[in-house]
């Protein structure tokens, strides 16, 4: 089975051949806005090294590494690719290093020529069921090597490893951690009528089932180390004789999984606390919904909400310092979104429009809110800063029938530059992910399922 932590040590080495005195400086591309120059990059094509003909599993490990790494690079927002046809060198009759470094090797100004910023070589080799990838990359207008490294991993890997040399380039050119080794976790249906908490990559490749409650299962969150996920599903009570939407948490890496909260009505809507030791639900047994912190094992409990005059509070969502919570509520009739203190103390309204906002989540610098609002007789994403000022739009969509389409469970990536969503303009609800200047779009999942309540994971490295 695999496991939450298989990129950070399933058989993935990483040997550090060469490296630029700039290393991890962050020197070269510097964002201070979600809008800038992208810089041109050359990707030709990876070479296969090592044998005289290529087999039909050569050629398909190496388009994988090569697919896998330029739509990473896509992803990021940070680069412009240089197309091949104006390459003014057929990188594969020269070598992966410069000339006079190697004989054979590529020349700069054949490169510098056409305003490339950044070239990255890439040689990989089979060995047995390991993929072995020498990987580089340069700094053009320099003449110099940013990074070069020796990647290891299984054959079952080959994605793991494209993704690491990803995150990689964006560490050396950023000085940020890249998101590619992230996970999703969502409720996806399986079966008719029932659903279940789903793993998968960022992307969605390697989608796998992690409960098997054979119900609905619902909302699932990750803590903020990546190391345990929270989710609620109708278990069934023989005592009671019911079905109870109650709390578990479940440890991807050794599979354990813990009843938490089963009190009687909803026990829902998990968020983590950055100290991984307490969390925060939805209760329902007291009356109307109310937010709670609680333990992690669940033997604390302390309610932070109550009403007033009967109101629903829902959707908590910790701040990344622990300090403040974003949730939703009907207290002024209409659910709009408020913050409050940890304590629940200080509680303030931070929308004012619309006539339904709901699942707020904050941005990881803890600067930001992102969370669904009903508007004109669908849902759209929209961001605002925490005090309730500079809302934007991120969403519009339509539907084949020409009817507006709903975008909405909105989460951060952990890089804070996209949010992972749910959206039905297919007529299924598939996940998709969007800038967060909301000009740029990506589906992620292609398939029959409906997905809800998807969480993107931590960055893991």
């Amino acid at each position: 089975m695999r496991t939450l932590h298989w990129l950070l040590a399933l058989c993935l080495s990483i040997v550090f051949s060469q490296a630029s005195a700039q290393e991890g400086s962050g020197a070269y591309i510097r964002i201070t806005d979600a809008k800038f120059k992208k810089s041109l990059m050359a990707l030709p094509a990876f070479q296969l090294t090592g044998v005289a003909a290529a087999s039909p599993q050569h050629l398909k490990v190496g388009k994988e590494l090569y697919d896998v790494f330029r739509q990473d690079m896509e992803v990021s927002g940070f680069f412009e690719f240089i197309k091949p046809d104006a390459f003014l060198e057929d990188p594969a009759k020269v070598g992966l290093k410069p000339a006079p470094q190697e004989a054979s090797g590529f020349t700069f100004p054949a490169w510098k020529q056409i305003g490339t910023e950044f070239l990255v070589r890439v040689g990989y080799r089979l060995t047995g069921n390991e993929v072995v990838m020498d990987a580089y990359l340069y700094h053009v207008p320099q003449a110099k090597l940013v990074l070069g490294r020796t990647y290891r991993g299984g054959v079952a890997d080959t994605r793991s490893v494209a993704h690491t040399f990803a995150n990689d380039v964006v560490k050396e050119l950023t000085g940020l951690r890249g998101m590619f080794l992230s996970r999703i976790a969502v409720s996806r249906t399986a079966g008719k009528d029932k659903k279940e908490v789903f793993i998968m990559d960022w992307d969605g490749a390697n989608a796998r089932q992690v409960t098997t409650h054979k119900s609905i299962t619902v909302s699932p969150a990750w803590s903020f180390d990546g190391k345990v996920l929270a989710y609620s599903a109708y278990a069934y009570h023989p005592a009671r004789k019911t079905r109870n939407l109650d709390m578990f948490t479940y440890n991807p890496s050794t599979g354990q999984r813990q009843l938490v909260s089963y009190r009687p009505g909803l026990n829902s809507g998990a968020s983590f606390f950055p100290d991984g030791r307490n969390l925060l639900l939805t209760i329902s047994n007291a009356g109307n919904p109310d937010i709670y912190r609680m333990s992690i094992d669940g033997r604390k409990l302390e309610r932070l909400t109550n009403g007033p005059r009967g109101a629903m509070n829902v959707e908590p969502s910790a701040s990344p310092d622990g300090s403040q919570i974003a949730f939703s509520s009907d207290r002024n009739e209409r659910p709009h979104i408020f913050i409050m203190n940890a304590d629940g103390s200080n509680i303030r309204r931070i929308t004012i429009a619309g006539t339904y906002n709901s699942a707020p989540r904050w941005s990881p610098d803890g600067q930001r809110l992102v969370f669904a609002g009903y508007d004109k007789g669908h849902f759209d994403l929209f961001t605002v800063a925490a005090d309730g000022s500079d809302m934007l739009r991120l969403t519009s969509a339509r539907k084949p029938n020409g009817k507006m389409a709903d975008n909405e469970d909105p989460s951060y990536s952990p890089d804070g530059r996209h949010i992972l969503f749910v959206s039905n303009r297919t007529g299924k609800k598939q996940l998709y992910i969007v800038s967060i200047d909301g000009e740029v779009e990506r589906r992620i999942t292609y398939d029959q399922h409906e997905y809800t309540k998807p969480h993107w994971s931590p960055a893991f490295e």
